[in-house]
């Protein structure tokens, strides 16, 4: 029982979608240390260079004795919409558009139509639809040249 529980568990953590999560953590983690090194170390700094403030992170108000660091949260909050838009333009878009390509509803074909009485898909060529077995005038198909 204990080794055919042993062997399940084995080939649940080898099948490809729990490597591939794995891997995307791993450099999901990585990613965000750059972003944060990005954020802390380039793009505050050339922000604050306009405001006055050497380093964000040293931005703070204290209530009562209280003291509150809301430089480091500013600094949290643009490497979140740094990754975000990077995972969207990098991840998301592509995605989408391959998923569309994929997906897209068919043409109409040359050589159907619409009933005019409940605007079904029909040959061209029919005399009576199918679904509403309505009387239709059939239209003649072209052959392709």
């Amino acid at each position: 029982m204990i080794k055919d529980g042993l062997k399940n568990f084995r080939q649940f953590l080898l099948r490809g979608n729990v490597v591939d999560l794995a891997v995307a953590v791993v450099v999901g983690a990585a990613f965000n240390g750059v972003v944060q090194a990005l954020v802390a170390n380039i793009i505050t700094p050339l922000i604050a260079a306009i405001g006055g403030q050497p380093n964000f992170s040293a931005l703070t108000f204290s209530i009562h004795h209280s003291v509150f660091n809301y430089g480091v949260f500013f600094n949290a909050l643009l490497s979140f919409v740094i990754i975000a838009t990077v995972v969207y333009f990098l991840v998301v878009v592509p995605i989408n558009r391959l998923t569309n390509l994929m997906y897209r509803e068919p043409t109409d074909s040359p050589t159907m139509r619409h009933c005019p009485e409940c605007l079904s898909d029909i040959p061209k060529e029919a005399k009576r639809c199918k679904f509403c077995t309505s009387e239709v005038k059939p239209e003649r198909v072209s052959e392709p040249v």
